[in-house]
């Protein structure tokens, strides 16, 4: 059934090229169908800030994803109903966050392609992987691994960046010239920086409950970390194998702080993870976003949501890693990993406790300072969903 499905969308996507396309419609999509990342907050600028004679769409493959956005009074379809189909097809504008495969890979003949990603950082991703499984697909050309992923191979007309430290690993990432790709910042970013007031408004507007609930949890304790790991190509079952979650819990409940694991989308959970006192396990399709600037301690790895996180002020950082070495056989760097990183670095399950317990992982200030100014550079003061959508209004003259 998979493989009758891409013969399908092979011969769909050349009829796809004969529609007329809209320059007042935006389409826009996310990974796996949910309602997250730069596009869900590209999204929301738009329908508020933007042109109102312009049509903002948002399409998924994933129906609960859409009954919620149209919960909020705002225009979405499942892709595979006709109207969701035609809005795919006569939108000249795509906007998505990993690949036209957000929204539907063989509906994008003709759409402008502007591919937000989903992440600054340091990995080797796309066509610049050398191994792991991704090089199967990227460097060694693996035959049906090509043909089952079409939209890795369709390079976008747009890539979204944010300095020339950047853009010089993306644009060889997507091949497509750096002049392709454009300079300002990510539009997720901006409920980190938000004022409390504006933030609150936001939650209260676009958030489930849940995150509601969450944020809420958090004012009873003195203090908050996160665990935000990267994803690794194994889709290890990470939280248990790399830490003693009952002994963790014990130190955190001695010092009235709350830790909160958020496991990427791809990973796979262990079954045994249950509820303690001061761990809380927060669901993977959950947008963490609007919940960070409610922590205090992010504790990561080789995740690009460090380079994020140093956006807000007077927050600290443990890097556990305590598989480097195996996850460099399986994702290679592009940069040095020890000059472009900050924080307490720990390597094993008793240092990272043995840090919790002093406290001792403030973050140097001049280091947190050099990190923006080589990640961001300009675009960590800019308001990034303006200047996208007035890029692309400047695309349509």
């Amino acid at each position: 059934m998979k493989l009758l499905a891409y013969i399908i969308c092979y011969i769909i996507y050349p009829f796809s090229f004969l529609f007329p396309r809209s320059k007042r419609k935006y389409a826009f999509g996310s990974y796996r169908g949910t309602f997250a990342d730069n596009a869900k907050y590209l999204f929301l600028y738009a329908v508020e800030h933007g042109d109102p004679d312009y049509k903002y769409i948002w399409l998924s493959t994933n129906r609960t994803t859409i009954k919620k956005v149209r919960s909020y009074g705002l225009r979405a379809y499942w892709v595979l109903e006709p109207r969701g189909v035609w809005h795919a097809l006569t939108s000249k504008y795509w906007i998505f966050n990993s690949y036209t495969s957000d929204i539907m890979f063989c509906l994008s003949g003709g759409a402008t392609c502007i591919n937000l990603w989903h992440g600054v950082g340091l990995k080797r991703i796309e066509f610049n992987t050398v191994a792991g499984p991704l090089a199967n697909r990227f460097s060694k050309k693996d035959k049906y691994d090509v043909f089952c992923h079409p939209e890795s191979f369709r390079r976008p007309d747009w890539l979204l960046s944010s300095t020339h430290f950047q853009t010089y690993s993306l644009a060889r990432a997507f091949r497509i010239p750096e002049s392709k790709c454009i300079e300002m910042g990510y539009p997720r970013n901006s409920i980190l920086t938000a004022p409390d007031q504006e933030r609150s408004r936001f939650i209260g507007r676009y958030e489930p409950e849940q995150t509601a609930s969450l944020i809420e949890k958090t004012k009873d304790y003195d203090k908050v970390l996160i665990y935000m790991p990267t994803w690794r190509d194994s889709q290890r079952n990470i939280f248990t194998q790399g830490m003693d979650l009952d002994k963790l819990n014990g130190i955190l409940a001695s010092k009235n702080q709350l830790l909160i694991l958020k496991p990427h989308s791809n990973v796979i959970l262990d079954d045994n993870i249950h509820s303690f006192s001061n761990i809380l396990l927060a669901s993977p399709r959950m947008d963490i976003y609007p919940v960070l600037p409610y922590a205090h301690v992010l504790i990561t790895d080789y995740s690009s949501i460090l380079y994020d996180w140093l956006l807000m002020e007077n927050k600290d950082v443990i890097l556990y890693l305590y598989d480097y070495k195996d996850y460099i056989n399986e994702r290679d760097f592009y940069y040095p990993f020890d000059e472009n990183v900050t924080g307490c670095r720990v390597e094993t399950f008793e240092e990272l406790c043995s840090v919790i317990e002093t406290g001792k992982y403030t973050i140097d200030s001049a280091e947190r300072t050099r990190m923006i100014e080589k990640f961001w550079g300009k675009t960590a003061g800019f308001d990034s969903s303006k200047m996208i959508l007035g890029f692309i209004k400047d695309l349509r003259k």
